[in-house]
């Protein structure tokens, strides 16, 4: 576990490498909007909430969880559902014994376009950030950005962007 850090002032060095950090995932995330944008014509938004259902036990998930996962306020989540919704890629399903509940599902054409849209999700990914590290610094990466997710299941393999 890391020292305790001193307080912080604004010419603090560390400030810094907060910094890097933001603008290297602004950037990317940037870059993966674009490419999907133009080759896929999914937004990574969307392609997100699609992946998420994709990997969920029967590719359906509560609103509320599914909210959780993709980062997005509930009612930011509500019309993001609606459109795909629109669009034949998610339909929605009541929560049984919640009357108020509802699930989110993925459908076929949902799917299928997730799919399409994989490979050029995963090259941006190779390309604009994996490519940048050996695969020794990628591991110690995991392992320091793990401190702040907790997420055990990180580097155990899972979260793998391919949908059967």
């Amino acid at each position: 576990m890391a020292e305790p850090t001193p307080p912080l002032k604004p010419s603090d060095w560390r400030l810094a490498v907060w910094r890097s950090f933001l603008l290297a995932h602004a950037s990317t995330i940037r870059r993966l909007e674009r490419d999907l944008a133009e080759h896929s014509d999914l937004p990574l938004t969307w392609y997100d909430v699609l992946l998420q259902l994709a990997e969920a036990p029967e590719r359906r998930l509560r609103m509320a969880e599914l909210a959780d996962l993709v980062l997005l306020s509930r009612s930011g989540l509500t019309r993001l559902v609606d459109r795909l919704q629109d669009e034949g890629l998610v339909t929605r399903e009541p929560y049984p014994g919640d009357a108020r509940g509802t699930y989110t599902v993925l459908t076929a054409a949902g799917l299928t376009r997730l799919r399409a849209a994989a490979p050029v999700h995963l090259n941006g990914i190779s390309r604009y950030w994996l490519s940048r590290y050996t695969e020794a610094e990628l591991v110690q990466l995991g392992e320091l950005l793990e401190r702040i997710t907790g997420d055990q299941c990180l580097l155990g393999g899972a979260g793998n962007d391919t949908p059967d």
